[in-house]
């Protein structure tokens, strides 16, 4: 009887083990689902560092000055990064400006270091100019209407002022156009100003202009003669080449054009018996 209860009490025993068991399966701890459900998504990768880098902001024939409009950039992997290609900074753009393009490139296509010349490289005024033609440095004392931008590849009018010698007064003075559809090959540091400069900045000191032998001598000579300006010629209406078809010497202009002092005062011929003379009143 007493082995009849026995094996009775194990069967208990082991019923309820199997049922504490399944209840365990069927109803695990919350604290288990949360470390399941938190485990179980995949963590993303983080991206790989990037940086910009200066392309060309379009299509570039060989032998272009770059402008700022020439410039562009795009966003590059750091681990790709091929040597030479120049990062976007500051330094390195106001570097690019001016500086000669060696070879053709794509729009989007990184513009590498050793593909351009820079403004006082070994080599630069020889790589830029054309045969037959000459550079001539002229110091040029203020910039008519272009707020202190003007950039290497840009044709200018080069406008003299004098005073004449022997006027009536101090202020007469006649202006006339020297040179017209000149191209701007080099410019002095002070030129290229920074693009957040604000205005009436960055005033010019000195432009290196291409010009022909017969050129140069009429720039040195308005050089000593007066003062020298500089007017830009519209991107608009110039022919294929970039020449400006209807460029031609402009007429001077005097004093008594502008100002009405001049035109106000009066001739009076003088004639004695030593001689005679004209005297404005």
């Amino acid at each position: 009887m007493a082995f009849r209860l026995g094996i009775f009490g194990i069967l208990i025993a082991a019923l309820i083990g199997v049922m504490v068991f399944a209840y365990s399966i069927l109803n695990p701890p919350r604290h288990a689902a949360v470390v399941a459900t938190a485990a179980s998504p995949a963590a993303a990768p983080a991206p790989p560092p990037t940086v910009q880098i200066l392309t060309a902001a379009g299509p570039l024939p060989g032998g272009i000055l770059l402008q700022p409009a020439n410039i562009g950039s795009t966003s590059v992997v750091s681990s790709s990064q091929v040597p030479g290609e120049l990062q976007d900074t500051s330094a390195n753009r106001s570097a690019l400006m001016g500086s000669m393009l060696r070879v053709q490139l794509a729009a989007g296509a990184p513009i590498m270091d050793n593909e351009v010349i820079h403004p006082g490289d070994h080599g630069f005024l020889a790589a830029v100019l054309p045969p037959g033609m000459t550079a001539v440095t002229i110091p040029v004392d203020q910039l008519t209407g272009t707020a202190g931008l003007i950039w290497p590849g840009d044709k200018i009018d080069l406008l003299m002022t004098q005073t004449l010698d022997g006027a009536p007064y101090a202020k007469s003075m006649t202006a006339a156009v020297v040179l017209t559809d000149v191209p701007v090959v080099a410019t002095n540091a002070t030129l290229v100003r920074d693009a957040n400069a604000g205005p009436g900045g960055g005033s010019i000191g000195s432009v290196t202009l291409e010009v022909t032998p017969e050129q140069a001598s009429e720039c040195i000579i308005a050089e000593n003669l007066g003062k020298l300006s500089l007017i830009v010629h519209s991107a608009q209406g110039l022919a294929k080449d970039g020449s400006d078809p209807d460029a031609r010497p402009a007429p001077p202009v005097f004093t008594g054009n502008v100002s009405q002092v001049e035109t106000s005062l009066s001739t009076v011929k003088v004639i004695s018996s030593g001689g005679e003379g004209e005297f404005k009143f």
